[in-house]
């Protein structure tokens, strides 16, 4: 994006940077608890949700790929030190110790809630100011909601799956 491009863009682009930043270094331990977890996840319907974390990883990845352009565009520099990404994000980093499937899908879970905030946050805040980057933060958001679906859904099942357990037992 040319200095014009951004001098018109009417917004705070070193606090939209700083937001930027921020998803930057969530996008990458997002990746990396999806990642990490999905090879170790063990318990009941871990052959179907393994590919589909893996997938929901590398959409992480394409996240970031898209922020750390757009950082670049508005002429600031991406988070350069993966030591960085905890400082900088909001969202936690739960390390999969307990590779109970139920487990590692709640961490996850936990970590979509805090990525759709914070990219309604982005939205809003370019909202009618700078519309490439509202674009952007509106299409990782939709699949961060649609992460989240997923992930409930399958908590839904386990449930239902449980209480089927229950029902032959008696």
């Amino acid at each position: 994006m040319g200095k014009y491009g951004v001098d018109i863009l009417n917004i705070d682009v070193k606090k939209l940077i700083q937001m930027l930043n921020e998803a930057l270094s969530e996008e990458w331990l997002a990746y990396y608890q999806y990642w990490i977890g999905a090879r170790l996840m063990e318990g009941p319907m871990r052959s179907e949700i393994e590919p589909e974390l893996l997938i929901h990883a590398d959409q992480e990845l394409n996240h970031a790929v898209l922020v750390v352009n757009r950082i670049i565009q508005l002429g600031g520099t991406p988070v350069l030190n993966p030591s960085d990404w905890p400082k900088l994000s909001r969202c936690d980093y739960d390390p999969p110790e307990d590779p109970y499937v139920e487990v590692i899908l709640n961490q996850n879970l936990k970590g979509e809630r805090c990525a759709i905030q914070r990219y309604k946050e982005i939205a809003d805040f370019t909202s009618g100011k700078d519309h490439t980057t509202h674009q952007m933060a509106t299409t990782i958001l939709n699949e961060e909601l649609e992460h989240e679906q997923d992930i409930e859904d399958w908590l839904t099942d386990i449930d239902r799956m449980k209480e089927d357990l229950k029902k032959i037992r008696v």
